[in-house]
């Protein structure tokens, strides 16, 4: 490695820099985001909940909804809720 050329060198420092600084911001994001979920919970939001509908919102439409209805399938064969 120590036969890098300069720029090469350079190069590689300046992507390991980069990386290092998103590092930091992502880190940054994570704590700003615990403390709005922290936020809502001092409200009286349940938290784990909404972190459940983040999850969700993220999720395609169609994805979702192929999603709960086999939940829902698994839940009644389980016995979990009574068959409709």
């Amino acid at each position: 490695m120590s036969d890098l050329q300069g720029t090469t060198r350079d190069q590689l420092r300046a992507f390991i820099e980069r990386i290092e600084r998103l590092e930091e911001e992502k880190t940054a994001l994570a704590a700003d985001i615990r403390e709005v979920y922290a936020e809502a919970k001092g409200m009286g939001f349940d938290a784990k909940t909404l972190r459940t509908i983040v999850r969700l919102r993220k999720q395609d439409v169609h994805e979702r909804q192929e999603q709960e209805a086999l939940l829902a399938t698994y839940m009644v064969a389980l016995g979990m809720v009574p068959e409709e």
